[in-house]
Parts: C-alpha cells; sequence; structure tokens
C-alpha cells in the first residue's frame, strides 16, 4: 500500500493507474476505522481494479462545541487494517495541505442540508460537501462508497455531485452501503467507544425501537403518534434527549406524515450521556 500525505505524491499515484488502464474506487473516511469502514472497502475492491482510501479528520465539519480534539486518531492501526485490506493507495494529508492559507471557498447544499442534523449543528454539511468536493477533485475516482448509516449526508454529497455535474465520480457512481450493525442491532460508529458499558446496553435500544416503530407504520399506524412512542421509549432506556425521530422523503428529506410511494427512511438522533447517536432504516416500498 503506497501512502500520500501530499497532493503531488497522490497524483503521480493516480496517474500512475490511470496510464495503466485501471478503474479506481474511494472510500473517504475519519479514520478510528472499524468494521462498517472495512465494508466499504471490500465493496470497492469488488467494484473497481484499484482502491484509495483517504483519512482526514476534517476540522471545517465540527461546531465550537463538538469534539474535533477528541476525536479517535489511530494513523498506524489504520493504516495496518488498510494494508491487511488489500488498499493499495492511502490519502492522508493534513489540514495544511487541504486548507492552504488563504482558502476561502465554501460549499452550501440547500434543502437536504437543513433539517436534522443540519438543524442542529449548524455549518456542519458545508464543511462535508467542500472536503468531499476536494478529495473527488484531488483523487477523481470512476466510484465512492460511503456507509447508509450517515443518510442525509449521503444526500447532501449526491445533491452536490449532481448539481455541480460532477463526473469524477458520476452521481450515480456514490454508492451508499448498508449499515454495518454489531450483534445487538447498533450501527457501528467511531463514537460508540464513549459509551460507558452502561449507556452501550441501553443504546442497543435504539435498533430495536425503530424496527418496532417500523413495523407499526407500515401497517398503518399514525406516523406521529408512533415517533412520540419511539421517543418515549428511548427515554425510559436511558437516552436524555431526543434531537429528532422522522419520516423523511429518501431523497429530498421532505418530512412526511404518511408514507407513499416513494422511498421513505426513519431517521433518528439521539443522545445518551455525551455521546450523540445517529441511525436510520428503510421504511416502505424501498
Amino acid at each position: 500500500m503506497q501512502t500520500a500525505t501530499e497532493l503531488d505524491v497522490l497524483r503521480t499515484a493516480v496517474a500512475a493507474f490511470r496510464d495503466a488502464g485501471e478503474s479506481l474506487a474511494l472510500v473517504p473516511t475519519m479514520g478510528a476505522l472499524h468494521e462498517g469502514h472495512l465494508t466499504l472497502v471490500r465493496e470497492a475492491r469488488a467494484r473497481a481494479d484499484r482502491v484509495a482510501v483517504s483519512i482526514f479528520v476534517n476540522p471545517t465539519q465540527f461546531g465550537p462545541n463538538e469534539d474535533l480534539d477528541a476525536y479517535p486518531r489511530q494513523m498506524e492501526e489504520d493504516a495496518r487494517l488498510l494494508e491487511a485490506e488489500g488498499v493499495d493507495l492511502l490519502w492522508a494529508p493534513n489540514v495544511a495541505q487541504m486548507y492552504p492559507e488563504g482558502f476561502a471557498t465554501t460549499i452550501s447544499v440547500a434543502g437536504v442540508s437543513e433539517g436534522f442534523c443540519g438543524a442542529t449543528r449548524p455549518g456542519h454539511f458545508d464543511g462535508v460537501a467542500t472536503v468531499v468536493c476536494k478529495l473527488f477533485n484531488q483523487v477523481r475516482p470512476d466510484a465512492a462508497l460511503f456507509g447508509e448509516k450517515d443518510w442525509q449526508q449521503l444526500a447532501v454529497i449526491r445533491r452536490m455531485a449532481r448539481d455541480l455535474d460532477l463526473t469524477a465520480p458520476h452521481v450515480d457512481a456514490i454508492l451508499g452501503v448498508p449499515t454495518v450493525r454489531e450483534a445487538d442491532g447498533l450501527a457501528m460508529s467511531s463514537r460508540n467507544r464513549y459509551l460507558s458499558p452502561e449507556q452501550r446496553e441501553a443504546a442497543a435500544t435504539l435498533p430495536r425501537a425503530m424496527r418496532e416503530a417500523i413495523e407499526r407504520i407500515e401497517a398503518g399506524a399514525d406516523v406521529h403518534t408512533t415517533l412520540e412512542t419511539l421517543e418515549q421509549g428511548l427515554t425510559r432506556a436511558g437516552f436524555s434527549s431526543v434531537d429528532y425521530a422522522a419520516i423523511a422523503d429518501a431523497a429530498s428529506l421532505t418530512r412526511l406524515d404518511r408514507l407513499g410511494e416513494a422511498p421513505a427512511r426513519l431517521l433518528v438522533a439521539a443522545r445518551i450521556g455525551g455521546t450523540r447517536l445517529i441511525d436510520n432504516m428503510a421504511v416502505g416500498k424501498a
């Protein structure tokens, strides 16, 4: 595995793949890799001749009271895991490489970015859209893979790619990979390590409550009443608050009062201790 920390080294490596006529898939990450990330890598390997993974803890997507400094960083361990998975290229820039002196451009995606996590984390998706667009332009992959756990992020990135007419990758090659879950159903996340044993046990209530709510809604139960019951169940289980629990159109993220013909998602964000967990699942027709 080749590791690039400077842009000219990255571009030389990518050019060598292109000169050999090889396709390239990108898996963007912020490191602290777990089985969810490695699942993305394996899917990328199945779809392209070469696989690149980026590791960059992006400061512009963290708010002033969020965990940028505390966010786990384990570059040596991450590199070992990626090499074991057969990754060809690791792109690991520092902040100065990504945001050199005088950097003054931000990409803002209206609509899909404004509710849910966008409402409680102002500026977060501007940071996501900007850094992902830069990664696409730096690596110029044929495909890019993201976990469906961050569904709003995936919707924002696809909207950006569509609106800016990106071709490397084309919007149709921005691929969502189903959420990887622990044995008890909790979505894998780098932030799960912040949970105490008691909090970790209580956190498993989240996916169970979501599945129960989906069953009721698909059976015709009132959406508003069902979501209220979901929130109350999480609070009883030990969650301190629920930022949101909603049914939304899968593409536009417009909130829905009832299921229709278009694909929909149940999206939930809830806090337990000092940790904010997010999850989503398909509802109704896929």
